[in-house]
């Protein structure tokens, strides 16, 4: 129940973001109508996209709270309203960690503009620095038992159709593409290309993408509400924040500073 879930208590004593009140109440508003419509969401947000110039703005305080910047080894290009930012993933490595328990997130995406025209542009919307951009909340995922990858694939992508058709009806907008991260041995396996049309046949093939999912694991995730606001997300034995080929696609395509 939307009851159920954590945001952290502490926010406010690490960092001043000045529309984080209002990203809160619409993640609340989102969980609270598609628990209420039978979506299972984990308690804690699964991440924050946060948008910043300079970065130590963001990654110092989260470092105080526990969070290792760069844990996956990685920086994910994010190409937004034509402008080039670079996306770096910090992350709560222990999972009984005191600050997960006062309802941090998992992950924190700190994001900054590369150039002078893209803080320029980050800075026009009028959101402050830093902005939360988005908060993700994470689905939690079907019973895997003992599936190899392939048949936990043939359960798991039709769930998050599923899942996706009944969080646009129960917020009422219309949801962005379904981004769809597999393992590689999903993708190799002989039976792939006949089961995937059927996994995805409630789809028009403009809504959704799928890819291999560098690392390894599930990662399959879907936007709401204008410029991205929120974002639903399934994740499954990653051994990375992000997905780079799908941090491209959201980041172009799916992704906006202009938020109105």
């Amino acid at each position: 129940m939307g009851s159920s879930i954590r945001l952290p208590e502490d926010f406010a004593d690490y960092l001043t973001i000045k529309n984080a009140t209002q990203r809160f109440d619409e993640a609340t508003e989102v969980a609270q109508k598609i628990t209420a419509a039978g979506v299972q969401i984990l308690p804690n947000l699964d991440h924050a996209a946060i948008f910043v110039d300079p970065p130590h703005l963001v990654a110092g305080p989260l470092k105080k709270l526990g969070y290792v910047s760069g844990w996956d080894a990685r920086c994910y290009p994010s190409p937004v309203d034509g402008f080039d930012y670079i996306n770096v993933s910090a992350k709560l490595p222990v999972e009984e960690s005191s600050a997960r328990q006062r309802g941090w997130f998992d992950y924190v995406a700190v994001v900054h503009p590369v150039d002078e025209q893209g803080l320029e542009h980050m800075l026009s919307q009028g959101y402050g620095n830093p902005f939360i951009h988005h908060l993700t909340w994470g689905i939690n995922p079907p019973k895997r038992n003992d599936d190899d990858d392939f048949e936990y694939a043939s359960h798991v992508v039709p769930f998050m159709v599923e899942t996706r058709e009944i969080t646009a009806k129960a917020i009422g907008d219309t949801p962005g593409t379904l981004i769809i991260a597999l393992p590689q041995a999903v993708i190799d396996h002989p039976n792939y290309a006949d089961s995937l049309p059927i996994w995805l046949a409630r789809l028009n093939s403009d809504a959704y993408q799928v890819e291999s999912m560098q690392g390894g694991g599930f990662l399959i995730q879907f936007f709401v509400l204008t410029g991205g606001r929120i974002e639903v997300a399934l994740r499954v034995n990653t051994q990375q924040t992000f997905n780079p080929k799908s941090v491209q696609k959201i980041s172009k395509d799916e992704i906006s500073a202009v938020q109105e």
